[in-house]
């Protein structure tokens, strides 16, 4: 008889180290994409920030374009009703000296006109 002595199957070292190779490159793409996922996200807080601060600065602005606009259009008012007031001022001067330009101030044209049919020559 004879005996066969079981021996164990030889060792796969290339199969165990393209294994090793393949986790290896696994762990390194699984830190890269980590790394990329964090700076992506620095990125998106970055650009969140500016983001904010580029509304505020305009926000600011708009609001300092619209308190000029205000002071502007309320001085032209007063200038406008300067103005009316001056206007309103010089008239009634002029009718409260009779050389208006209303009925009062054209009264002797007015007597003219309707007297001299009254005239016989």
């Amino acid at each position: 008889m004879s005996t066969t002595e079981a021996t164990a199957p030889p060792a796969d070292t290339g199969t165990i180290e393209a294994l090793k190779r393949i986790k290896a490159a696994e762990v390194e793409w699984d830190q890269r994409i980590a790394e990329a996922k964090r700076e992506a996200a620095r990125a998106l807080e970055r650009m969140r920030q500016e983001t904010e601060a580029a509304v505020a600065a305009a926000h600011e602005q708009a609001e300092r374009e619209r308190t000029r606009a205000v002071e502007a259009a309320r001085a032209n008012a007063d200038l406008e009703a300067q103005e009316i007031l001056a206007r309103g001022e010089r008239e009634a001067a002029t009718v409260l000296a009779g050389a208006g330009t209303g009925v009062a101030g054209k009264k002797e044209e007015i007597l003219s006109a309707v007297l001299s049919s009254f005239y016989v020559e």
